[in-house]
């Protein structure tokens, strides 16, 4: 059962006085993992970091204290359409793209990524303002800060999930004509269609008419090839054409035909497009201030819709170098699918590809939801095969770093053995540190004896640097706590490794340490 911060913050303060309190909690846990209460009180540590070659990647990290039933409800409301209310449209959705009560407090079994809920439109524009707030910080701290947003916190989730149940039943629609073409299993980027063979298909199942088809495929897509692959597929359902508002799919369950988008009402059409603004603003401004923006990933049901939004930012705004950076969760079973897709299509149109790799942080959550909702896992069998996954992933972006110096990626891993892995390849493949293609990402307060190593041997390494008043970020330092274990783990690997340099210093002489310039 979830303790509310709050709660836990007026016990403590009858104990002790807030005065008391907070002074205590600035000595120990919030001090650990928290750089200061605003802007100005951060700026010590920002600049003992960059001292050491650490950057910090900022985060105001107050955050709602809500229980679990206000949670839930916020949650049931903000993601139902008004069509679906009166209960007729629901069932209409597939089961992982429908809101359920069970699940609807997506913080239970979340300890290391931050949950919005959405409440109205004028709390989407306080967190964008808060997002425009870092990024003005992160860009007068450093000539080469990053700073993350979440999309849920910028918009009624409601769009999210249905733009997301959208991309993955065209994409499934792909993949369901290509078992008919005797193509089943293949890599994406190995999977192409005959384009002939797709429009008999089509007719044949009386989706829309032959003329309707050839005016799809024209000769720019096709090529020599007369094949589609599957980015040329996800093309027809772009924001630039009006195909999605026509076409018709299978459903794989019912056999019946069933339109792709259902209709908005105007308010959630209203509600959507200003989601869209949110989302230029924070990216523009990044841009205007030399800040790269990356955009968290999230829960699965929501990520497609996620994936989609952030590639249409790179391709406005990464012409020149990588401003916008995806996050890929090497968890998932489709990670490198989704990597190798991206990497193809930036290649093809011409902007900078910009990643940041991450295990993921919904895992416990993500298993429990499929197995009750009753959907397949969509998470890797075991933790073997993620490390794997995120290997295998970095192993490809790298590479294409090599071919193509306008790609950058993110390895934002605690994983001493996952940043061995990037140090080799880089250096197998050429790639020098100061070419600032491959970064390293940790949290402030874990992990130091990889993130400052890094750093005085001249990578380009960020802390992500939480801050805000102490009342405020308790929910953060509560999620902190849940990680425990994982922290004792990195304490104790920490203390051996302390009792190691304080003995070379002894025998040395050395007593203190100047960082490398």
């Amino acid at each position: 059962m979830r303790v509310p911060a709050d709660e836990l913050l007026e016990v403590s303060q009858k104990l002790l006085g807030r005065h008391l309190f907070d002074r205590l909690m600035k000595m120990t846990f919030y001090g650990q993992f928290v750089a200061g209460e605003d802007q100005e009180a951060i700026k010590p540590l920002i600049r003992h970091n960059q001292a050491f070659g650490v950057g910090s990647i900022l985060d105001y990290s107050v955050e709602e204290d809500i229980s679990q039933e206000e949670a839930e409800e916020k949650e049931m409301d903000s993601c139902t359409a008004d069509a679906e209310r009166d209960g007729s449209g629901a069932s209409k959705r597939e089961k992982q793209f429908r809101v359920h009560r069970g699940f609807g407090d997506r913080r239970d079994g979340v300890t290391s990524a931050r949950t919005y809920f959405y409440a109205n439109e004028a709390k989407c524009d306080h967190h964008m303002e808060n997002f425009l707030r870092c990024i003005d910080a992160s860009g007068s701290a450093s000539d080469d800060g990053f700073c993350a947003i979440k999309l849920t916190a910028l918009g009624r989730p409601q769009f999210l999930l249905q733009f997301s149940e959208v991309l993955t039943k065209w994409r499934r629609f792909f993949h369901q004509i290509a078992i008919q073409q005797g193509q089943a299993g293949l890599p994406a980027m190995g999977t192409k269609l005959q384009v002939s063979e797709v429009q008999k298909s089509l007719e044949s199942m009386g989706i829309t008419t032959k003329c309707d088809i050839q005016s799809w495929f024209t000769g720019e897509m096709l090529g020599v090839s007369g094949t589609v692959d599957l980015l040329d597929w996800n093309s027809l359902i772009d924001s630039r054409t009006q195909l999605s508002r026509l076409l018709l799919v299978p459903n794989v369950q019912t056999g019946q035909l069933e339109p792709l988008l259902s209709h908005f009402t105007e308010e959630e059409d209203l509600q959507m497009k200003r989601m869209l603004q949110r989302i230029d603003v924070l990216a523009k401004k990044a841009l205007e201030v030399g800040v790269c923006l990356m955009v968290d990933a999230e829960q699965t049901y929501f990520q497609p819709a996620i994936s989609r939004l952030t590639l249409e930012m790179q391709r406005k705004f990464n012409t020149q170098k990588p401003v916008i950076f995806n996050t890929y969760q090497c968890y998932l079973k489709d990670a490198y699918d989704n990597v190798s897709l991206d990497v193809e299509l930036a290649r093809r149109e011409g902007w900078c590809f910009g990643a940041k790799l991450v295990r993921g942080a919904y895992m416990t959550q993500e298993r429990e939801r499929a197995a009750e909702v009753g959907y397949e896992d969509p998470i890797n069998p075991t933790y073997k095969a993620t490390n794997e996954m995120y290997h295998r992933c970095l192993s490809h972006i790298l590479e294409e770093i090599k071919l193509n110096s306008r790609a950058s990626v993110m390895v934002a891993s605690h994983n001493e053995d996952s940043v061995r892995f990037t140090i080799q390849r880089m250096e197998e493949l050429g790639l020098h540190p100061a070419e600032k293609k491959v970064y390293f990402g940790q949290l402030l307060g874990m992990c130091d004896q990889i993130s400052f190593p890094l750093g005085q041997a001249g990578f380009p390494v960020y802390k992500y640097v939480p801050f805000g008043p102490v009342k405020d970020v308790l929910p953060y330092l509560c999620r902190r706590a849940l990680e425990n274990r994982g922290i004792m783990k990195g304490a104790q690997r920490e203390r051996q490794l302390l009792r190691k340099e304080l003995k070379r210093r002894v025998l040395c002489g050395q007593f203190l340490y100047r960082p490398v310039a």
